[in-house]
Parts: structure tokens; sequence; C-alpha cells
């Protein structure tokens, strides 16, 4: 019933994939300018070598969809010998390597922090029309709450970066230096992508009542992140079965949009899947704590036991 409700309420708030789109691609473009303008004269040293990696990948993975697997092996040892070359010149060139990587994260972690400013006013907007079916503008939710988004964006940018990167770099190391020798080269690939599904699930699981408990909740920073991390009645291994399935299938969508779009659909999937993800948490956190909703105009979830409303809360607006 949760798929079921959440993509209902994905449907409810499909508009504000296009206000999520334009914000996410005025981050993107300010965050290229910046990049081109502070390491273009870094990163041209390291292009031929990139390019050649990318060109050896693509290679192997058209062969590999076109079915033609005769020669993936010798195909397979480009990509290795590609990416061999790669890392001797990082190996000779360390200052500059280090300069880069530094001034790359800290782009990163900037151009995120501003996206999750928008993830926070998409999931306050959502939350208003599932709450009250009311229509709230995108910027002026982003400014109404931009000092508890800014802090949240604080604390979860870098917790989220650190252990993305470390898990990368454990399941890269993992699969493509450890094992290659004993499991093809395909094999390292597929259970890279299962692992690194998986420890999105489980990143997405402990985190998933962070946002709803700020917005929903109307809970300080330190008590929500409490609540997030607070396992206690929760269905956390139902929680994240359903997001190892909403994972595939995200991936398997801009796959395809990727693929038989020319990567033109993913203009479209990509914020979808930030909407979708944030719908379930909210979803997730009505039903937890009991709590009606609007799935959309005409349809309101109750539960079994509605919870009583004090005159404050209706007053303030905080009905269910």
């Amino acid at each position: 019933m949760k798929f079921k409700h959440t993509f209902h309420v994905f449907i409810d708030n499909f508009s504000v994939t296009y206000k999520l789109l334009l914000y996410r691609i005025t981050v993107d473009i300010i965050a290229m300018f910046i990049g081109a303008l502070a390491l273009s004269p870094l990163v041209n040293t390291f292009l031929p070598e990139v390019s050649n990696v990318i060109d050896s990948a693509m290679k192997y993975l058209l062969r590999l969809l076109s079915g033609e697997v005769g020669d993936l092996r010798e195909f397979s040892q480009k990509v290795v010998d590609a990416f061999n070359d790669l890392v001797s010149l990082f190996a000779t060139k360390r200052t500059h390597i280090a300069l880069v990587a530094v001034l790359f994260g800290v782009l990163y972690i900037i151009s995120n922090w501003f996206k999750q400013l928008g993830n926070f006013a998409a999931a306050s907007v959502m939350n208003d029309k599932m709450a009250l079916h009311a229509q709230s503008p995108f910027l002026a939710t982003l400014i109404k709450n931009l000092k508890r988004a800014s802090v949240f964006s604080l604390i979860y940018v870098p917790l989220s970066t650190l252990y993305d990167f470390t898990l990368a770099f454990v399941f890269f190391n993992l699969f493509f230096r450890i094992l290659p020798g004993s499991l093809l080269f395909f094999v390292n690939i597929f259970l890279f992508l299962v692992c690194i599904i998986f420890a999105i699930s489980f990143k997405m699981t402990i985190f998933s009542d962070w946002l709803p408990a700020l917005i929903r909740g109307k809970m300080k920073q330190g008590e929500a992140i409490k609540y997030a991390f607070s396992r206690k009645n929760k269905g956390t291994f139902n929680v994240l079965s359903n997001f190892v399935v909403m994972c595939i299938l995200i991936f398997g969508i801009n796959a395809f949009a990727l693929i038989c779009t020319l990567g033109v659909g993913m203009i479209i999937t990509i914020p979808s899947s930030f909407l979708i993800i944030i719908g379930f948490e909210l979803v997730n956190y009505y039903d937890r704590n009991e709590m009606k909703y609007f799935i959309d105009k005409n349809t309101i979830i109750k539960p079994e036991k509605e919870q009583t409303v004090s005159r404050q809360e209706f007053l303030r607006g905080d009905t269910d």
C-alpha cells in the first residue's frame, strides 16, 4: 500500500518536478561555471587518459549490450589498461591530484548543500499538499524554511558524502582490484552494482525519518536526528526492502531514459526520482504515526485510530 500511496502522492505533486528541475539545473550551471574557471588548467593534464578510460568502457558496454561476447575479455583488458595508465599518471602528479581532489570535493559538497535546500523545499511543498491539500509556492517555501533547511543540509551533506565515497571506494577496490582474477569482469560489475544499491537503500532507510520529522513533526534538529536514528518499532527491514525495490526501479528507469532517449528523458526522471523518494519518506512517516493525509484532491488516507488534534495545533494549521 505504501508504494501505491507514494505513487499517488507523486502524481498529485508532479508539478513540483519542474520546479525542482529548474532549481537543480541552476545550481549545476553555477557549479560547473565555477569549476571550469578554477579547475580547467589542472583538469586538462588528465583529459587524454580520462577520455581513454571512458572510450574503452563505452566500447566494452556497447559490445556487451549488442551480445558480441566473443572478445569481451579483450575489451575488458583495454578498460583495465586504460585505468592503469590513468593511475600511473596520478602517481606522478600527486600534488596536482590533491589540489584537484580538494577543489572538486569542496565544489561537490557546496553544490549538494544547495541541492538539499531544494529537496527540503520540495518536501515541504509535498507535505502541505498531503496535510491540507494546500498549493504552496516552491520559491516562497524555500525562503521561508531557509534557516532550518540550511542547518539540515550542513549536517546531512557531509555525512552522506562521507558514507557514499567510503563505500564506493571499498566496493571498487574489492571488486576491481582484489577479486578480478577470480571473477569475470561483468560479474564484478554486477556485484558492484548490487552492493551499491543495498548501500544506498540502507542509507535512505536510516535517514528516511529525518526530513519528515523536521517538516511534519516540527521537531528541532537534535530531536529529528535522534528520532531518525532510533529504529525501535519502525519496521526497519520492511522499509529497507521497499527502498531496495525503489532503487532498482529508479536505476532501471534512469538507465532506460539514458539509453533510449539519449539522455533527454533524464531531464524528467532525475528530479522525479528525488520526489518519489521524498514522497515515500512522508507516506511512511504519516502511516507510522497514524496521521491522515491526502493522496489526491478527493482521497484521504485515514488510519484505523486517528490522533486527536489540539486547539493550538488546529489554529497553527498543524492538522492531520
